[in-house]
């Protein structure tokens, strides 16, 4: 159970596959990145702006509000990995160099559980939405505003997610991420009922037991374990892209410099640069 909390004591990304990818350069992907965190923070700032100066919307009542939402914090944790992760990409593809690798290692480890919650919460917000909460049935939305809004939202999300996926070099992340995933889960629970409390509505109507009744424990018990499923499906992905990629067609990936040593011999020579050297 201490593992749980422990940051690691091994060599920390030796092999910078957070920064590379085994298809694109080390610019094209900062570029990328830094594009999706720029259309991610656009879509933000401006449903902050519209619901403010759209009454209709629920004006900037309804713009405080949206904090409350799993989708929208979601999101924001989206476009934040993005904006450092390209910042991390640069900084290697500049200097060979990450500036990641100089950050204490909690922070290390903090950035690699992010991506965790990038890369799995975002397919559970889209399944969710088009699964339970999408209310116009075979209809589409009722303004431009609104589809666009709910397309960046609920189905861009998860294409972001797929990129970081499937393109980025990353290994498999610790079994131990399910377990917080499931920590965050319950820590937005409490931030529902907090709203519910303070605010006056809930943010989901299959958490008002008013109209689910007994199945809110239902609802809440099943997101949480598909959670877990979708962390394990993400891990198997990673883990055959990282085969397939990588062992049967020999793509290790694109780098800013020489080769990389394995972490072993990284260790064992007393590296202090990403290539080997002393």
């Amino acid at each position: 159970m201490l593992r749980a909390f422990a940051f690691g004591f091994d060599i920390w990304d030796p092999e910078h596959r957070f920064e590379t990818s085994w298809l694109l350069p080390p610019y094209v992907l900062f570029a990328l990145r830094a594009l999706m965190s720029l259309y991610a923070f656009t879509t933000l700032f401006f449903n902050l702006g519209y619901e403010c100066t759209h009454p209709d919307e629920g004006g900037c009542a309804q713009a405080r509000a949206s904090f409350s939402y799993f989708t929208v914090l979601t999101y924001w944790g989206l476009a934040f990995y993005l904006l450092f992760a390209s910042i991390h990409t640069f900084s290697y593809a500049r200097w060979s160099r990450p500036f990641l690798a100089s950050w204490p290692r909690p922070l290390q480890a903090l950035h690699a559980l992010l991506y965790t919650t990038v890369t799995t919460y975002p397919f559970l917000v889209t399944i969710v939405y088009w699964g339970v909460l999408y209310a116009y049935g075979s209809a589409w939305f009722p303004s431009v505003y609104l589809g666009w809004s709910n397309i960046s939202q609920h189905a861009l999300n998860s294409l972001f997610a797929l990129f970081e996926l499937l393109i980025a070099r990353t290994a498999p992340q610790p079994w131990v991420h399910a377990f917080w995933l499931v920590v965050v889960l319950a820590f937005y629970l409490a931030l529902a009922y907090l709203t519910r409390a303070t605010a006056g509505f809930y943010p989901y109507p299959f958490l008002d037991p008013g109209k689910t009744g007994n199945l809110v424990a239902a609802y809440v018990f099943g997101i949480g374990a598909a959670a877990v499923i979708i962390f394990a499906i993400v891990w198997c992905v990673i883990w055959v892209r990282r085969w397939v990629t990588e062992e049967k067609l020999g793509l290790r990936g694109k780098f800013a410099g020489p080769p990389l040593r394995s972490a072993a011999e990284e260790h064992e020579l007393g590296a202090v640069d990403g290539f080997g050297r002393k």
